[in-house]
């Protein structure tokens, strides 16, 4: 389902793996946990909590902005995970990564500084039908107070975007255009590198929300010629309250300001502020230091499992609880795009995704059932609502057993 799988890898030793997430251990409802739910928030291996423990223990103090040898280490600390994202998505420069609070707040940054320097009265914003609300309602919110236009790139029955349209749907109006990387309810995974060529063959920008992405796909924004590039720690194995905005240097250094404080200024008077270089400018007021510090962590952690290694198991999970899932009467799985990520959504006839969620989680079968923030998809496939199992590196088949096991409970229940 995945082009980046890598059928040579080594497979995963998950039992080892297991024993690096305490909460995979614990007992729920008399039953033990079954995560699958890493869509919405990917576990933290033991090695981040402890790290983010010691920098609070032993470290604990402001970037920056002291000559202290405390300082000094949090600043290294701070700084040292700027470089293992940068390193992690291929980006040229540390100067073109931004720490932000997640996703949601990246894509905000981009929408009230660069949107508003190129956006206005008539002119087009382009998104695909597949959107996040994070990537909906802050364009909105600017085409309203522009007086410009959301327009949508369609989607298939099989949950792929239809690009037959899309030199059309790109005009000599069209500011910008923000697509999903992965999608968070049918697992698809766009074709962004060919959305990016074509949008850029019409001197139109992109940014690609990779939310989705990056805990499964090796992401080279360098090579997909992005314009901006976002997502959050949260997905990627890391703590929440921490994301990234990656923005080729010439845009970063032409966006003004997002937030105004300390740690952004050159200089200060009453009569004017002169501000710092990129990513600096952004990032005002005390930072998330040990978010930040423990996202780097789990990106170590990550690339030592080997991120080939991780699709291949993933990929392997989600063929499986397809096969299953498809076999059980009146189930029907949203998203049968040929690429996809280990996301897998489903409705019962029936049964509410919500009844469906509390019954899985009667189980111990932790999932995420509702609109998934992606409420124009439920309404493009006739749905309120949908039950989503979202496989990770830390999965196995008999948690894909305990899950299907629990839907045909739930059925039973509701005969």
């Amino acid at each position: 389902m995945s082009p980046t799988v890598n059928a040579t890898a080594q497979p995963l030793d998950v039992a080892a793996i297991r024993r690096d997430f305490p909460l995979l251990s614990r007992i729920l409802h008399g039953k033990p946990v079954v995560y699958l739910d890493s869509a919405v928030s990917g576990q933290m291996p033991l090695r981040t909590i402890e790290r983010m423990a010691k920098y609070e223990r032993d470290e604990h103090t402001n970037v920056h902005r002291g000559v202290s040898t405390l300082s000094q280490e949090a600043t290294d600390a701070y700084e040292a995970a700027r470089e293992k994202v940068r390193k992690f998505i291929g980006a040229a420069s540390i100067k073109e990564i931004v720490w932000t609070r997640g996703t949601t707040e990246s894509i905000n940054l981009v929408a009230q500084t660069f949107g508003r320097m190129k956006v206005g009265a008539g002119d087009e914003i382009l998104l695909s039908a597949m959107e996040h609300h994070a990537d909906i309602v802050p364009w909105q919110m600017l085409a309203e107070e522009k007086g410009a236009t959301l327009k949508v790139i369609p989607l298939t029955d099989d949950g792929e975007l239809i690009l037959d349209s899309l030199d059309e749907l790109i005009t000599d109006r069209t500011r910008i255009v923000g697509v999903v990387h992965v999608s968070n309810v049918l697992g698809t995974i766009n074709p962004v590198k060919e959305i990016i060529a074509r949008a850029h063959a019409k001197g139109v920008p992109v940014l690609v929300d990779g939310a989705q992405a990056v805990p499964h796909l090796k992401v080279d924004v360098k090579d997909l010629d992005a314009d901006f590039y976002v997502f959050s720690g949260h997905k990627l194995s890391g703590p929440t309250g921490i994301g990234v905005l990656y923005g080729k240097l010439a845009h970063l250094d032409a966006m003004p300001p997002w937030h105004g404080g300390g740690n952004m200024i050159r200089s200060v008077s009453w009569e004017k502020t002169t501000y710092i270089a990129a990513p600096g400018k952004f990032e005002a007021g005390t930072p998330p230091i040990a978010a930040a510090i423990g996202l780097g962590e789990s990106i170590d952690y990550l690339e030592a499992l080997g991120l080939d290694r991780i699709a291949a198991h993933e990929h392997e999970l989600l063929a499986y609880a397809t096969e299953k899932l498809s076999a059980i009467p009146g189930l029907r799985i949203l998203g049968q795009a040929k690429d996809k990520a280990s996301v897998l959504s489903f409705v019962v006839d029936g049964i509410h995704a919500h009844d469906m969620g509390s019954l899985l989680d009667g189980e111990g079968v932790v999932v995420r059932a509702g609109h998934h923030c992606a409420q124009p998809i439920m309404t493009r496939f006739g749905v309120p609502a949908t039950t989503r199992a979202s496989f990770a590196y830390f999965n196995t088949r008999e948690d894909v057993d305990v899950l299907v096991s629990a839907v045909l409970k739930a059925i039973e229940i509701f005969k």
